[in-house]
């Protein structure tokens, strides 16, 4: 049973980072059009920052489940944030040091891609 719980909280994670990088595409694609290479690959790495890090929580976040293991949850949940935000953290770092990038689409997409995650609750209704 604990198994079905896991897939199904992971599931759910993975739709809204399915959703946050529909958006970041989007963006992503909307710069390029709009100004050309530069901007949409700054605009596609900051949804790439803001993207992957969220995978990899939900992935670790969502590895165990039930009342048996509530100590393995709170700690794969902590350890899943730690993770994410150094991933974040090398992201910045790495995008920052190896590529020319446009501040301005970098920012608005990550922007638009937290934006996703904190209204989730609205998209998403538990039955």
């Amino acid at each position: 049973m604990s198994k079905v719980l896991a897939r199904r909280g992971r599931w759910s994670a993975y739709k809204l980072v399915l959703m946050q990088a529909a958006v970041a595409g989007g963006a992503s694609i909307f710069f390029f059009a709009t100004w050309g290479a530069q901007y949409g690959l700054s605009a596609l790495a900051g949804g790439a920052i803001a993207v992957l890090p969220n995978f990899v929580f939900a992935t670790l976040a969502f590895s165990h489940t039930g009342a048996s293991s509530a100590g393995k949850v709170v700690k794969t949940f902590y350890w899943g944030e730690a993770v994410k935000l150094l991933l974040t953290i090398a992201m910045f770092s790495l995008v920052f040091i190896n590529m020319e990038i446009g501040f301005m689409p970098l920012f608005v997409c990550y922007t638009l891609a937290l934006i996703v995650h904190w209204t989730a609750p609205l998209y998403f209704k538990q039955s």
